[in-house]
């Protein structure tokens, strides 16, 4: 009869992955929050496919970038995220280790206790009541105010699991006193009343959220189901008159309308009304949208219907009333063993699947369609089992996974082809570039250097300017030398000796532009020599390489072989494994929803029997009514 308190779809996603964006922000952010501003690629890379729904996706991703030290610039915030992740698909021990190891390092009060507080909520919506009570009990009072509010309810929860309702009771109590509390703090307090004997209190509490004003769905139909339990607590206690005034306040649209008509209809009819019990009830086996004939209100409703006329003393209404719901009971019956059969071969679990396909795997995807049944109506009580829901998404997570193995299967076969190229590309160019390494004669080139380097450091020792002249001035010191070489061989003529002047001035000349240009030169020089010298530092660093790469490619080929084959026997291996679970898994699903329509079948098999008893009632009656007119008779 408690309720869990409402998550809408990104709440839910932030409680279930550890609020993964705000508690990883918060890991560094616990006085004030700020801004996570992504500093490496892959961490922004795994954010990315998280927000995109893609689940499975994002945390293999974070995985092998947490493999490779790819995210060592988010540490914390990855393994808050991958913790959250783990947690999504019930991996709470997993988590629960990567939380214990945050906190061991020092985690701000703040980011310890959400930790708690996510872990505590995830296990105990998995069923697992110790872990959840244990991980709240870790829980300081260091949560924001919202979150210390579901805190207690979540308390009260466990409580109530455990059957201590006093203890649920007093956990609530302060909470509902608080001006903040919101309905489902009062409901669960209601309830808690109710079941721990104070009814007074508990009734109380109850019709003042059946009374209190609703603005959005989610609390009016908490509101309805506050107001039934009040009408269904009246009647038990045989206050009919009460009931209807519960009862009434139901939305004829809630989808707990037909649950209230019918309560409505007992309520008048307790009152001996049976002319206004008719109104509800025939609205219910009208056929109506959302009178399903296969709903247990309007099962009930058939052989309701016939009673009040009974009781309106039309018995030859009621009689048909009666013949035609144990008909529409019998083709009920046959309709539940057509869809048990349905299931049992597997119709619903396909349907659903290709209704409501998905890339990833998940526990935040939802059933948005149903699929093509023999009586679509019988998986409204199926599918609205919290035991079927997580059933079925372990069984579909099970099918991602067979999947998944075998495309890594195939893909292991492109591996392999992969590394068959990679060994042929390497021994189609290893001779060309060994030939190619032998004509570059790297220690000649270091001779030809140091003899440069010799050469340059004697020319600046001896202030040799002609030794670091380009071209054109050797061209110019050659032609001056050449024309002394002729005045020296043309001896004293006079004209000769004028010749031999302007010569003299022009090798003064050229003498005084060496030497200007020396400095320059020299820097120019050996400028080039540091080229020259990272040149050779390169060919070297590349000749080493090369020799490194011709000892280690081959044992890096086998080195992956061995890994591609060790990857393959493992994949070979579990893929029967997740096979053999699928199945079991899918068996476990199908009978859930089988246990489920048999109930239904139970169900109306009591309902026939109470059809068919009131039916010989009335044969009964009518045949004592005979008697005394056939005693009559002379």
């Amino acid at each position: 009869m408690q309720v869990r308190f409402p998550i809408g779809r990104v709440a839910w996603r932030l409680n279930a992955a550890l609020a993964s964006m705000a508690l990883a922000c918060a890991v560094h952010a616990a006085e004030a929050p700020k801004p996570t501003v992504v500093q490496e690629p892959h961490y922004g890379d795994t954010l990315f496919r998280f927000w995109q729904d893609q689940y499975f996706t994002a945390i293999t991703g974070l995985m092998t970038s947490q493999h490779f030290n790819r995210v060592a610039q988010h540490a914390d915030e990855a393994e808050v995220l991958r913790g959250g992740m783990l947690l999504s698909y019930g991996m709470h021990k997993e988590a629960g280790e990567i939380f214990a190891q945050l906190i061991e390092k020092g985690a701000a009060p703040s980011v310890r206790d959400r930790a708690w507080y996510y872990l505590a909520k995830i296990r105990y919506q998995r069923g697992f009541i110790d872990q959840a009570e244990e991980a709240v009990a870790r829980i300081e009072n260091n949560l924001p105010p919202a979150l210390q509010e579901e805190r207690v309810l979540l308390q009260s929860q466990l409580l109530m699991a455990r059957g201590d309702f006093a203890g649920a009771a007093q956990v609530l109590e302060a909470l509902a006193k608080s001006s903040s509390a919101g309905l489902y703090a009062r409901y669960n307090l209601g309830v808690a009343l109710v079941r721990s004997g104070d009814l007074p209190r508990g009734i109380a509490m109850l019709d003042e959220v059946g009374k209190a004003p609703a603005t959005t769905e989610e609390f009016k139909a908490l509101r309805d189901k506050a107001n039934v339990a009040l009408g269904y607590a009246a009647l038990a206690d045989e206050k009919p008159e009460a009931a209807r005034a519960f009862l009434e306040r139901v939305r004829l649209s809630s989808m707990l309308a037909n649950k209230a008509l019918l309560g409505f209809g007992w309520a008048s009819a307790a009152l001996k009304e049976p002319k206004k019990a008719l109104v509800p009830w025939n609205e219910l086996v009208s056929g109506a949208p959302g009178r399903d004939s296969g709903d247990a209100a309007v099962l009930e409703a058939r052989i309701a219907v016939a009673f009040a006329y009974a009781e309106l003393g039309a018995y030859g209404q009621s009689l048909e009333r009666y013949q035609d719901a144990i008909n529409a009971f019998d083709r009920e019956h046959v309709a539940l063993d057509e869809s048990i059969g349905a299931i049992r071969k597997g119709k619903l679990l396909d349907g659903l699947l290709e209704k409501n396909p998905g890339d990833e795997m998940g526990w935040f995807w939802n059933i948005q369609e149903l699929p093509e049944m023999p009586h679509a109506s019988h998986l409204n009580q199926v599918l609205a089992q919290h035991e079927f829901q997580e059933a079925f998404k372990n069984w579909r997570d099970l099918r991602f996974l067979a999947k998944n193995l075998q495309g890594w299967a195939d893909t292991l076969g492109v591996y392999n082809d992969m590394l068959s190229n990679r060994r042929q590309a390497y021994a189609d160019k290893l001779p060309k570039v060994r030939d190619d390494a032998g004509k570059l004669n790297i220690a000649e080139s270091i001779k030809r250097r140091d003899a440069l380097v010799a050469e340059l450091e004697k020319a600046e020792a001896e202030a040799d300017h002609a030794a670091v002249a380009d071209a054109a001035r050797r061209i110019q010191i050659e032609r001056v030398a050449d024309v002394q070489a002729l005045m020296q061989r043309a001896g004293a003529d006079p004209e000769v000796a004028a010749a031999a002047e302007r010569v003299r001035r022009v090798a003064g000349a050229l003498t005084w532009q060496l030497a200007q240009e020396f400095p320059d030169r020299l820097w120019t020089l050996k400028k080039a020599l540091r080229t020259i010298n990272m040149e050779l530092e390169l060919a070297q660093a590349r000749d080493a390489a090369l020799a490194q790469a011709q000892r280690d490619e081959p044992a890096r080929h086998e080195a992956f072989a061995r890994r591609i084959a060790a990857l393959e026997g493992t994949i070979r291996a579990l893929i029967p494994k997740v096979a053999a679970l699928t199945s079991e898994q899918q068996g476990q699903v199908q009978e859930l929803a089988v246990a489920e329509l048999t109930r239904q079948k139970e169900r109306l098999a009591a309902y026939t029997t109470q059809a068919r008893f009131a039916v010989a009632q009335l044969y009964d009656r009518a045949a004592l009514a005979r008697k005394p007119d056939e005693a009559s008779k002379p």
